[in-house]
């Protein structure tokens, strides 16, 4: 898995899978790997399951692997979610790769809302998360990226960051897409035809038989959360094809992207799936 040009420093996986067990989900299937975990913590009244990654290490450096599936049997419910933050450190060439797996099988609901990733400059990061739903199962899935350590005055100029995605039902690929920013990323994120200026963008997705039909439901909840915060610089869109609702943010502060893509997220779920309209606990802290 690894030679003299790109050393594997780290190379953790999680699996977690969850079952239908009297109207509940149980545990089905766990195992990982350092530097990655999982915690369950108690889900808040009326709410999912939830399984929680950890990365320990504290963030990923060049070469580092790390690998995550998450999946729900069929009928069952279940939130995955981290402990924080992602960090990817400066690299001195060797690229991290991470990939991601969710899989939501007959009737199955799978959420998975992770905190951002954060590209400290020169930072290399390839990530693919694959999406996959069976039957009338649906996936809501999300990730944010945060183009560098702003807080630190630090902006990701060079590197790479390559964030794939690959959904498919029933076996049949529905939507393949990959934002690919690499070499003079500064030059990109500010380009007015580009990013503008932005230092933060996220993509979030519905998937599975019919989702299309909650286009209007998904822009409705957009145009809430925005002028509920009144965070008008936040730009955000949404569009759908067969099977797949796509959202997508933009913003020149990650802070207000997180505010407005949050509010969004706890309201699409509770008008798409009855859910309670609320982010977990590891969100609101």
């Amino acid at each position: 898995m690894s030679d003299a040009s790109n050393p594997i420093v780290t190379d953790g996986r999680a699996e977690v899978a969850f079952k239908p067990c009297a109207g509940f989900a149980a545990l089905d299937h766990l195992y990982y790997r350092d530097p990655m975990k999982i915690l369950f913590p108690r889900p808040m009244a009326g709410d999912l399951v939830t399984a929680v990654l950890v990365t320990t290490s504290g963030g990923m450096v060049g070469g580092d692997h790390l690998a995550f599936e998450g999946r729900v049997r069929a009928g069952a419910s279940a939130l995955f979610t981290a402990q924080a933050a992602e960090k990817i450190y400066r690299s001195a060439g060797p690229d991290c790769v991470m990939s991601v797996d969710l899989v939501a099988e007959d009737n199955g609901w799978l959420e998975w809302l992770p905190h951002e990733t954060i590209l400290f400059d020169q930072a290399r990061l390839r990530r693919k998360t694959s999406v996959s739903v069976a039957g009338s199962g649906q996936v809501m899935a999300g990730e944010i990226m945060v183009f560098g350590r702003l807080a630190r005055g630090e902006v990701f100029t060079t590197g790479l960051a390559r964030d794939a995605w690959d959904v498919s039902i029933d076996g049949r690929p529905v939507w393949r897409d990959a934002l690919h920013l690499e070499g003079d990323v500064l030059r990109m994120l500010d380009h007015p035809a580009s990013f503008d200026g932005a230092r933060a963008a996220a993509t979030a997705i519905l998937v599975g038989q019919g989702a299309e039909d909650k286009l209007d439901i998904a822009r409705d909840c957009l145009a809430r959360a925005s002028e509920g915060l009144m965070e008008t610089d936040v730009l955000c869109a949404a569009t759908a094809m067969k099977g797949i609702v796509i959202t997508r943010f933009m913003a020149r502060d990650p802070m207000k992207l997180r505010r407005v893509y949050g509010a969004w997220w706890k309201q699409f779920r509770h008008e798409t799936r009855g859910l309670p309209a609320r982010l977990p606990r590891l969100w609101e802290i």
